[in-house]
């Protein structure tokens, strides 16, 4: 987002209401295949890297 100079209310065309995007996000729901394919027409983004799975952030050491 920093990189294309976006903010998340940018997403929300493409993503869905301030909460989905929110919920994206935090990585507490994952994209779904329409998601995918307007982020990948809007924002040049590969969709090979929006279908990696969700992974958990590891606990603090």
């Amino acid at each position: 987002m920093e990189q294309q100079g976006i903010s998340r209310k940018d997403l929300e065309p493409m993503i869905g209401t301030r909460g989905r995007v929110s919920e994206v996000m935090n990585r507490k729901r994952g994209l779904t295949i329409e998601m995918i394919r307007r982020l990948h027409e809007g924002l040049g983004i590969s969709a090979d890297v929006l279908i990696q799975p969700i992974r958990p952030e590891r606990a603090a050491a």
